[in-house]
């Protein structure tokens, strides 16, 4: 198709560091995970807005409902961020947007480090929640639409990578931060939120708009400038540009404009679910739990030393994503790796459960946890994280993916603020204590999702998003994905037989072409 593909990676540099520059912007939404599970450990956090404990260790105690909210919200802005991603995108670029979204993020860090109420710390959370949902949402976006399609999986393994970055750093800083008397301890911590909005708002001068978002908006001599400075072979760039501009063609002649309610019609119902399906992989395997609430967890639970657990864990979540990074181009099976990944972290913890409650407490019991514990993040990080993302953004139609992945992102998103706003009802001491128990739960989560991915989720690696806008159109089964060969929307109508007039522009060419036939016939008599 001339979209890079042919060309080496080295080849493709310029955009690769564009998409470098792009995927940093989940390093925020890592590091608050990794931050907010050690500051509510903290002792100078608790003397603010915990309480005295004598019973609990280190004295100090939060009560579950301002856990819940102080770990939730965040979450809760990402949902209402990624929920209007469709409408917002329809009048603003993806860079547009990723500038708005690094200065709301340090507004809201600032918020959170300045006071001491507790009211106006809920709202610094909320909206760093709506930055970093919108950096999610249009950072991916954006690699979506500029990435070549080989090398998409790597871009997205890059964009993960960020993010496990981003939860290790988080994690390494409250681990040399606790020790800080006072208010310091937590205040430094929030302090490195702002290094990389401030680094990816002077990034953006230097690279172009999406072209695909740019051809959305008519401006095509931009899309086209766009598509030559991310391109390595300008002779490809007018056959490229013409492909997509007869993919969005096609699409529109299907559904007069864009509307929300069109996501769940046709065709692209099937695109929504899987989309949604997909991004919610993530939330499935009871990940957000150990993410958000590690150190606490380890803390509570008496499992070894919590804040150099928690750093472990995020460390080697970083060198799962790394060793996925160097094998997603030759091994991309979605269905596979997210199989896979999903088993793994199910009976995982479902064994962590078992230990913790036939020996609560015990050496025997906190060491089998740790090391479950590692291969946990592991499994998640190698083999879900990236592909429920990956598949979430390349399975939406073009005129549509805003709209979709936006849903999708917001659909996980919102399951994410679930699993951390009930999750102290069952660890938290003042509540159910459940402690490692609480996998239990998480188990037939895993099953439920690994079933739905093998029966319906089809295998896209290397396709672009023309080819997988065919390939739905054609109404494949989710099996004959991998293997089936593309040959031009036209020509796959034409194979799958699709004769009926099912568009107004169809049926008005059809109408001229008739009238047309009839006004040579009485020119000729």
């Amino acid at each position: 198709m001339g979209d890079g593909t042919e060309a080496g990676l080295m080849a493709n540099w310029k955009c690769m560091l564009a998409i470098v520059l792009v995927s940093m912007s989940p390093f925020q939404y890592g590091v608050d995970f990794g931050l907010i599970g050690g500051i509510q450990a903290m002792k100078g956090f608790l003397q603010i807005f915990g309480y005295e404990c004598p019973t609990c260790p280190g004295g100090w105690n939060i009560t579950p409902g301002r856990q819940q909210l102080i770990s939730s919200l965040m979450t809760l802005g990402a949902v209402i961020a990624s929920g209007f991603a469709g409408p917002i995108a329809s009048f603003m670029g993806r860079k547009s947007c990723l500038w708005f979204a690094c200065v709301l993020c340090c507004v809201a860090d600032a918020i959170m480090m300045g006071t001491k109420s507790i009211g106006l710390l809920y709202f610094g959370r909320l909206l760093l929640g709506i930055a970093n949902g919108m950096l999610m949402t249009f950072s991916q976006l954006y690699i979506q639409e500029t990435a070549p399609s080989r090398y998409r999986g790597l871009a997205l393994a890059a964009f993960q990578c960020w993010t496990s970055i981003g939860s290790l750093v988080g994690t390494v800083v409250d681990n040399f931060t606790a020790k800080i008397p006072g208010r310091n301890s937590y205040i430094v911590s929030l302090a490195i939120i702002y290094c990389i909005p401030a680094f990816i708002c002077l990034g953006l001068f230097f690279i172009p708009e999406s072209p695909r978002w740019l051809l959305e908006k008519g401006k095509t001599e931009k899309a086209r400038k766009s598509l030559y400075w991310l391109r390595p072979n300008p002779d490809a760039v007018p056959g490229e540009i013409e492909e997509m501009q007869r993919v969005m063609a096609e699409e529109e002649a299907l559904a007069k404009g864009v509307r929300v309610m069109d996501m769940f019609k046709g065709v692209d119902r099937r695109r929504t679910i899987l989309a949604v399906a997909a991004v919610n992989t993530q939330a499935a395997s009871g990940a957000m739990f150990m993410i958000a609430y590690g150190t606490y967890f380890f803390e509570m639970a008496g499992v070894g030393a919590p804040f150099e657990n928690a750093c472990i864990l995020t460390g080697l979540g970083v060198l799962a994503i790394l060793v996925n990074t160097a094998i997603i181009t030759r091994y991309g099976r979605r269905r596979l790796f997210l199989i896979t990944g999903l088993l793994i972290c199910g009976f995982i913890e479902l064994i962590v459960a078992v230990v913790y409650t036939v020996k609560p407490g015990s050496p025997q019991a906190s060491k089998c946890i740790v090391g479950l514990s590692v291969l946990y993040i592991v499994g998640y990080n190698g083999m879900i994280a990236t592909y429920a993302w990956l598949a979430g953004g390349e399975i939406p139609s073009q005129r549509l993916r805003s709209y979709t992945f936006g849903l999708a992102t917001s659909t996980g998103f919102f399951g994410a603020w679930l699993a951390t706003f009930t999750a102290p009802y069952f660890i938290n001491p003042a509540s159910l204590n459940w402690g490692p128990k609480y996998g239990y739960i998480w188990f037939p989560s895993c099953l439920i999702a690994a079933a739905f991915i093998y029966i319906y989720m089809p295998e896209i690696k290397d396709r672009t998003l023309e080819e997988i806008t065919e390939m739905f159109e054609a109404k494949l089964p989710a099996r004959k994905f991998e293997k089936y060969v593309c040959v031009g929307s036209a020509a796959a109508a034409e194979k799958q037989n699709e004769k009926e007039i099912s568009t107004v522009e169809e049926i008005e060419m059809v109408m001229g072409d008739r009238k047309a036939m009839v006004e040579t016939a009485m020119a000729v008599s």
